[in-house]
C-alpha cells in the first residue's frame, strides 16, 4: 500500500504564516542596512531567515506525511503486554 500524499492545500495553509515571516525579515535585514553597506550587512540576515523557512517548511511537510501515513493505517490490535485483543 503506498502512503498517503501531502495535503498540499493544507500545507500551504499552515506554512504561509511563516511564509511572510521569512519575507518580513529579509526587508527589515534590507532595510536596517546602514547607506552603503546595503549587501554586506543584510546578506547574512537575508540567508538566515530563509535558512530557517528552508528547515521549518520542510520539518512541516515531514511530520504532515508521518501524520497521513499513521492516520492511512489502523492501530494494532496488540494489547501493551503483546497479547492479542479479542472482540
Amino acid at each position: 500500500m503506498a502512503l498517503p500524499r501531502l495535503d498540499r492545500k493544507a500545507y500551504e495553509e499552515q506554512m504561509r504564516a511563516e511564509f511572510e515571516r521569512a519575507l518580513h525579515a529579509v526587508a527589515d535585514a534590507v532595510d536596517g542596512a546602514p547607506q552603503g553597506r546595503v549587501i554586506r550587512d543584510s546578506e547574512e540576515k537575508a540567508r538566515d531567515a530563509l535558512d530557517r523557512f528552508r528547515q521549518i517548511a520542510y520539518e512541516k511537510a515531514i511530520q504532515m506525511k508521518v501524520n497521513a501515513a499513521e492516520a492511512a493505517f489502523p492501530p494494532s490490535q496488540q494489547r501493551h503486554d503483546g497479547k492479542e485483543e479479542t472482540a
